[in-house]
């Protein structure tokens, strides 16, 4: 079909409300905890999430819905640059800020916090599949394939490490490849990029000992129940306790003494508790659906661009909300990555809805 078709993907949308109703009523529900302590706090979480998060984000994804994407690819540098000056800000002094945390990820300005990670993830993702459209077969050869990927992925490094944030980098690096996966790329280079990623992490496991840390709770996670492992402790006590079907909605035990961050790294084993492994599984479900939907719109987008740019941002999304799910169910380290609709975030929930605005508008261009 022409462009003349403007009807988004009604399926791909139903999906994401889905996702984002649920993930609102175990958000409120896991807010709960925070209630029980202080009523102001609690009032002031809930406002930023639906006012900044879910409202300003449905807006933005209204917005972005109505954007031609192909405008992205023009702009992508200018895009990649600018979300590169605003990650770097969190390195300025009075404009970074570690808001409780030994990292460096947020910028604070005029009273208003945010991580802008989120940013430089879609700026990243823009940049990539413009660049990969533009050199077509090229893609397979070292000049134009793998080294402009070993540049982006760097600068990415040099920002997200320094803060450091080894959860987002990871990510993003695994979104970058799967990317050029997909637009040809050859397989013998990602090979040799992950054994440089293994000797990378290796490193950083002997040279940050936080990263070191999370590899032996990891390991033995017992053996620091009261320390390090008191979070993936607590988590795999709540998953554990929902059972089948849950305790119900509401009636999380954990997350009113036990369960450190149950509104942001920790909300699914809420959800666990309350829904019990019913309820896991229906989340999954829905996220499973998220992703086959988006590939959907991905292989039926009129080019290239269009389609790496909705594989860059389903596999993002997916990779960041399953590495979560699998920190809380102890499959893997834990991870400080959020929950996708879920976790506590205005800036993380914005910027989901601005990448699924885009995801909708390559959709009505669907073949």
């Amino acid at each position: 079909m022409s462009s003349n078709n403007k009807n988004i993907d009604k399926i791909f949308l139903g999906a994401v409300i889905t996702l984002l109703i649920t993930g609102f009523v175990i958000f409120i529900s896991a807010s709960m905890g925070i209630l029980a302590k202080d009523g102001t706090q609690f009032a002031s979480i809930v406002s930023k999430q639906i006012f900044f998060g879910i409202i300003f984000g449905l807006i933005a994804c209204y917005i972005f819905s109505n954007i031609d994407y192909k405008l992205f690819k023009k702009y992508a540098l200018p895009i990649f640059i600018g979300s590169v000056i605003l990650t770097a800000l969190v390195f300025v002094p009075h404009i970074g800020s570690n808001l409780n945390t030994f990292a460096k990820r947020w910028i604070s300005i005029f009273g208003f916090s945010f991580q802008p990670v989120a940013v430089l993830n879609i700026g990243l993702i823009i940049y990539w599949a413009a660049w990969l459209s533009s050199i077509k077969e090229k893609v397979a050869t070292f000049k134009f394939g793998f080294l402009p990927m070993i540049v982006i992925l760097g600068i990415a490094a040099l920002l997200l490490l320094s803060q450091p944030d080894t959860d987002s980098f990871l990510i993003l690096s695994a979104t970058a490849v799967s990317m050029f996966i997909v637009a040809g790329g050859r397989i013998r280079y990602v090979v040799a990029l992950a054994l440089l990623a293994v000797l990378c992490l290796t490193i950083l496991a002997f040279t940050r000992p936080y990263v070191m840390e999370r590899i032996q709770t990891y390991i033995h996670p017992s053996a620091n129940s009261q320390t390090s492992g008191y979070q993936i402790q607590q988590s795999l006590i709540a998953v554990g306790s929902g059972q089948v079907f849950g305790k119900g909605l509401g009636q999380s035990i954990q997350k009113y003494k036990f369960l450190p961050e149950s509104i942001s790294d920790t909300i699914f084993a809420v959800l666990a508790e309350e829904g019990g492994f019913v309820g896991c599984v229906f989340v999954i479900l829905l996220f499973i659906f998220f992703v086959f939907r988006g590939f959907r719109i991905a292989i039926r987008s009129p080019d290239s661009f269009g389609g790496l740019l909705v594989v860059g941002i389903v596999i993002l999304t997916i990779l960041q909300s399953f590495t979560n799910i699998a920190s809380v169910l102890g499959i893997i380290p834990f991870s400080g990555l959020p929950l996708a609709f879920f976790s506590q975030g205005g800036t993380a929930m914005l910027m989901v809805l601005v990448q699924i605005g885009i995801v909708l508008n390559v959709s009505k261009f669907a073949r």
